[in-house]
């Protein structure tokens, strides 16, 4: 079936992964499938009823896949669209402010930058080195007479230029306090000039301090509040977009049971059940060797159990006033058996996030996390709390490196017995599912096959 474009992925896309981690599995170890057809029932109850069953037997549950699609023509379909352009428009107008935002912290960092290398004269000029408090003291000079002084219609540069006070600047930035002026070898007219302008330089660099000082501390705890309003409103814009993402139907294509002007939806869902193979309660039930009672295994091994569902329903409200639909149609459920280790499980994930199963919502990821990963590094620096540094020493965790797909290691020959018990249970427990559903509904079933027998262990071939 050819497909107008692959937004989301199909339940065959998972058991592609699990053939490129692990070739033994071109074929699960045990398969099967069974059609229910009911336009007067209602489909939830088959998904939940093996949903629960799985449960209760002990395994986690996870849920790969979930895609739908409609009919255009139907009522559905008008439904979903609709409450789809509604999350999507509020979380656009979240997004606003979390630009906004951004900005804002752009700017803010952008500032404190500016007051630190202010501050840095400052510190150099309240040294007790005397050549740093000279270059802190000459730099504070220079920053007066550009952003102060020269405000002025008769600043120094100006009258140093204009006027033909060439002495001014220069004798300006060697005097340390008015008193000077008077040893210096200066006319009147200039002594008169630049002793005043000195004691302002003295006042100004006095209290230009505390205030700098206090704007730069107001900055940081404003650039910290700042950095927390764009987390709330990330947190705020992520279930609408999520909830957006989810209302996005499939592109089906040239699906023959979606006809323009019938009332049909398709739904297709894939869970993964996985259940941990313990050594030691294997060995009491006689299904390992007693030998490997102490084996310490560097890998854990899961019976893995796949139930994909394909729906094909009609869609029915509950009721005029009501915004609930009901879907009565056909299910076809297929078993399949598997067993994974692992590290097969990690890269399994890792393969998972890749084809984007996950919901992730790309467009907040890159908002927040990749627009600020250039500034990461800043707002670390000037919201880090300096006091909790000092109590608490930095302690570098090291990770572990995550297994890649190809540089999985093979079973040895204890843990390939391992598997082929992680199998057998997985098919063994895939056919309880499907032969105790099969028997509650009136179906007819079948045997139990012979490798689900108790006591029963085998060394794989």
């Amino acid at each position: 079936m050819a497909e107008e474009g692959k937004e989301v992925p199909d339940v065959s896309d998972i058991f592609k992964i699990i053939k490129k981690i692990n070739p033994r599995y071109e074929k699960p170890v045990w398969e099967h499938s069974l059609v229910y057809d009911s336009p007067a029932d209602q489909l939830e109850p088959v998904y939940f009823w093996i949903l629960d069953f799985i449960n209760d037997l002990g395994f986690d549950i996870e849920k790969l896949v979930d895609n739908f699609a409609a009919s255009p023509g139907s009522g559905y379909f008008s439904d979903i669209s609709s409450r789809a352009s509604i999350m999507q428009q509020k979380g656009m107008e979240i997004l606003g402010s979390v630009n906004t935002v951004i900005k804002s912290i752009i700017n803010l960092i952008y500032d404190l930058k500016e007051f630190e290398i202010r501050l840095k004269q400052y510190d150099l000029a309240n040294s007790k080195n005397i050549n740093e408090k000279e270059a802190g003291v000459l730099g504070l000079k220079q920053i007066w007479l550009e952003k102060v002084d020269k405000q002025r219609i008769g600043s120094i540069d100006a009258l140093t230029t204009q006027l033909g006070f060439i002495t001014l600047r220069d004798a300006f930035m060697v005097a340390k306090i008015p008193e000077d002026v008077d040893k210096m070898d200066l006319n009147d007219r200039v002594k008169r000039v630049l002793k005043p302008r000195v004691a302002e330089f003295i006042e100004w660099q006095k209290g230009s301090e505390t205030e700098l000082r206090k704007r730069f501390e107001i900055e940081k705890s404003y650039l910290k509040s700042q950095v927390g309003s764009l987390k709330l409103y990330t947190k705020w814009a992520k279930p609408y977009l999520k909830a957006a993402q989810n209302l996005i139907m499939k592109q089906r294509g040239r699906e023959p049971a979606l006809v323009k002007a019938f009332s049909t939806t398709l739904l297709e869902l894939c869970i993964l059940g996985k259940k941990k193979i313990e050594v030691a309660s294997e060995v009491d039930a006689q299904n390992l060797p007693k030998a490997f009672r102490n084996l310490k295994l560097k890998r854990d091994y899961y019976a893995c159990i796949f139930i994909d569902f394909k729906f094909r329903g009609i869609p029915s409200r509950v009721s005029q006033q009501s915004p609930h639909y009901v879907f009565g149609g056909r299910v076809d459920v297929n078993f399949k058996a598997f067993a994974l280790n692992e590290h097969e499980f990690k890269v399994f994930d890792k393969e998972l996030s890749k084809e984007d199963f996950r919901d992730a919502l790309e467009l907040v990821e890159t908002i927040t996390e990749e627009s600020l990963s250039q500034i990461l590094e800043d707002i670390n620096y000037f919201t880090k709390d300096e006091d909790k540094e000092k109590r608490e020493p930095k302690k570098e965790k090291k990770k572990k490196p995550e297994p890649e797909l190809g540089k999985i290691k093979k079973d040895n020959f204890e843990e390939s017995i391992i598997r082929a018990l992680a199998e057998t249970k997985a098919a063994g427990n895939c056919f309880k599912i499907y032969d105790i559903y099969k028997k509650s509904h009136g179906m007819a079933s079948f045997e139990e096959p012979e490798w689900q027998l108790p006591g029963r262990w085998r060394v794989p071939h």
